[in-house]
């Protein structure tokens, strides 16, 4: 092996060092926050707001978990959320299937310009539209609903975009083989091309569920009371006039982590099996 050829390995390995260093300092950068959360669910209140703080708790507590669940109706908070989270994810995938496929396939007068002023909606701040959202439902006598919680946010743009996006790279050879066959629009659709899309539609239904299973504003404003509260509203139950109890707030906002987190595992899994089989059957 000659000298330039070992500077050059050093070279590399150098940079592979550093490469996974800056990765690591990263990494414990986006986790230290979850790390904290969950040794702060872990302790006494008293503990969590000493100074100086302490990385690991003197003593885990592991009964605020327990303490957390029943001192609030946390059943309910999960159920409501799982409720609007499922409703919202299952509306948005199939209008953004739909709307997708027609904006990537069927040809249509002013279809160009129609996608444009489609996905120009984005620019729109979502706040600039609670106020008159929040009209339209109370109008409609929504309010304190599921409905009116679910409807109004589950047609959003960036699910139709995406999924056109991913159509468009399905080869139109497929489809015209089932036309020929007399295939239906929606029958190929459904047969063809949502079998193709698994992998954006698996990072849609990840997003959107996690996206409204941690959504605060929407349901604060439309449900009122504990009974129809979702989790984000339902974890501020443990800020009172007396203080807040951190240790629970903490041990609350855990749990309410776990089904983001399953999800994601299951999702994976079947995004990068969709992928291969995709790459299999020769998608580009």
């Amino acid at each position: 092996m000659t000298l330039k050829s070992e500077a050059k390995e050093r070279r590399k390995l150098v940079l592979d060092v550093v490469n996974h260093l800056a990765i690591t300092l990263v990494a414990i950068a986006f986790l230290f926050p979850f790390f904290w959360m969950v040794s702060n669910a872990v302790r006494s209140n008293a503990e969590v707001t000493a100074i100086p703080p302490r990385i690991l708790p003197e003593v885990f507590e592991w009964g605020n978990f327990a303490a957390a669940w029943t001192r609030l109706p946390f059943g309910r908070f999960f159920l409501n959320s799982a409720i609007i989270a499922i409703c919202v994810t299952a509306i948005t995938v199939v209008v953004s299937c739909l709307s997708g496929y027609a904006f990537a396939r069927l040809k249509f007068r002013a279809r160009e310009t129609l996608l444009l002023g489609y996905i120009g909606t984005l620019r729109v701040p979502p706040l600039m539209l609670i106020i008159p959202l929040f009209l339209i439902v109370n109008k409609l006598g929504l309010v304190n609903t599921f409905p009116g919680v679910i409807l109004p946010i589950s047609f959003g743009t960036f699910g139709a975009f995406l999924m056109r996006q991913f159509f468009l790279s399905i080869p139109m050879e497929l489809e015209e083989a089932a036309r020929i066959d007399g295939a239906s629009r929606l029958r190929i659709l459904v047969s063809i091309i949502v079998p193709l899309s698994m992998p954006a539609i698996g990072l849609l239904s990840l997003f959107t569920f996690i996206g409204q299973w941690n959504n605060f504003l929407w349901p604060l404003i439309v449900m009122t009371g504990a009974d129809n509260a979702t989790l984000p509203v339902g974890l501020t139950l443990f800020q009172t006039q007396q203080g807040t109890q951190w240790n629970y707030l903490m041990a609350g906002a855990t749990l309410s982590m776990l089904p983001g987190v399953f999800l994601a595992i299951i999702l994976q899994k079947l995004i990068y099996s969709s992928i291969a089989l995709n790459a299999g059957m020769g998608g580009r």
